[in-house]
């Protein structure tokens, strides 16, 4: 059988599977999700073994120290993934919730009801803990999952799905109800991308190219997460220490994840008091900062800005920073620049807050708070599938919620259509 042809069929078993899945009740779902993460801890050593064949190849392909960090599996990551199986366990499950209800004056009655989206690919690169997340997430929602890992990661995210599948299989899980592409061949993911008749959704997870990739070729709905250019603006009427302390959280706590500042903006009637402290701050971190002909007559460290410097998601320690006149240049700044991720006002003015909210077009908006807060936990979510730049049909941290669509489901006693 060749590459096309095992898609195919991994696609028509899903499928199927997906009917299969939309039976199960949430109690049923949750003992499997629960014996799947019985299953990944009894089979804790055989999954390390597998990691550390794919940790040597990394190290002899020459990946980075952040990438092979990013790719090990030690005892506490895995034991992230059981806790991450119990806690999607106990999360409300949206299948069949109730989204609204009302009546038309012929009696028939129409309720608007949460259902699965049905089959879901997921495309992700590097970390192997993905292949347990998602899978969990899907199957919570009575999605059935295709999933494609990078080859950096193959013999880990095999293990990892054969653990799940094994857990899940003694409590009555579906056979086919999640699914991982054997192979590290390129034409797989061409194949998931055109499979119209079997994928209802795809989510690619990884760097921009793989994501601009998946978007080019597929004729499958995509939901993307392409850049996080996320913005702090610190207006006219900010508290300052707020503003230094939310400016410092944003860029520094973990500078390399998709929420963390990568401009900021700043008032010109402010920039005399505010950026030199900033940039004390800044250079105590070690950041280095990029800005405009103001920025760098106000801190000496800083290094003039290009015109793509305000385009680009760093994701480490470096900062491009632009004064501003006022709040409206500022939110035209960001819906220029900006990816649609996060982005932050620090203000005391309901004028200013008012106008950055209503305007600004991005995922998440906040003011006096930092923009590293744009994460499924931290939202209360419990967990996430990724986090979506686009608006269509999810935007922001997708949960379990964002798994699943509506349908109509209309209650007669007879009634015709005159």
């Amino acid at each position: 059988m060749d590459i096309k042809e095992h898609i195919l069929k991994i696609g028509a078993d899903a499928k199927a599977a997906s009917r299969e899945l939309a039976r199960l009740s949430t109690r049923k779902k949750n003992a499997i999700l629960e014996a799947m993460a019985d299953e990944l801890d009894a089979q804790r050593a055989l999954i390390q073994q597998e990691n550390e064949k794919d940790l040597a190849s990394g190290r002899e392909a020459g990946l980075s120290p952040a990438m092979l960090d990013r790719l090990e599996l030690t005892d506490a990551r895995i034991d992230g993934m059981i806790k991450g199986l119990r806690d999607v366990a106990v999360l409300n499950d949206p299948v069949g919730s109730e989204i609204s209800t009302w009546n038309r004056p012929n009696g028939l009655e129409i309720r608007k009801i949460r259902v699965p989206i049905g089959v879901i690919g997921i495309i992700f690169e590097s970390r192997p803990n993905v292949t347990c997340d998602a899978a969990a997430l899907c199957f919570k929602t009575s999605n059935a999952v295709i999933l494609r890992g990078g080859k950096e990661a193959i013999h880990s995210n095999l293990a990892i799905a054969a653990a799940m599948q094994k857990g899940g299989a003694e409590k009555g899980m579906p056979a086919k109800a999640i699914q991982l592409i054997p192979t590290t061949d390129r034409e797989a993911v061409k194949v998931m991308c055109q499979m119209t008749g079997y994928l209802d959704l795809i989510i690619p997870r990884g760097g921009e190219s793989l994501i601009k990739a998946v978007t080019e070729m597929s004729h499958v709905p995509v939901i993307k997460h392409y850049k996080g250019i996320c913005h702090t603006y610190i207006d006219i009427a900010a508290d300052l220490d707020m503003g230094w302390r939310i400016a410092e959280n944003a860029k520094c706590q973990r500078p390399g994840v998709c929420n963390a500042m990568e401009t900021l903006l700043v008032h010109k009637d402010i920039a005399e008091t505010f950026l030199p402290r900033l940039g004390e701050i800044m250079t105590e971190r070690g950041v280095e900062i990029r800005g405009d002909e103001t920025v760098c007559r106000l801190i000496a460290e800083a290094k003039p800005a290009t015109e793509d410097d305000w385009y680009e998601e760093y994701l480490e320690l470096i900062l491009a920073i632009r004064v501003v006149n006022d709040v409206d240049a500022a939110i035209a700044h960001i819906n220029q620049y900006g990816s649609g991720h996060s982005d932050a006002i620090v203000t005391g003015d309901d004028k200013a807050r008012n106008a950055f909210l209503a305007e600004v077009d991005s995922s998440s908006v906040y003011v006096n708070a930092s923009t590293r807060f744009t994460d499924g936990a931290e939202f209360g979510m419990g967990a996430e599938i990724g986090i979506s730049t686009d608006k269509l049909h999810a935007r922001g941290p997708m949960g379990l919620e964002e798994l699943t669509t509506y349908k109509f489901v209309v209650l007669g006693k007879g009634q015709i259509r005159e």
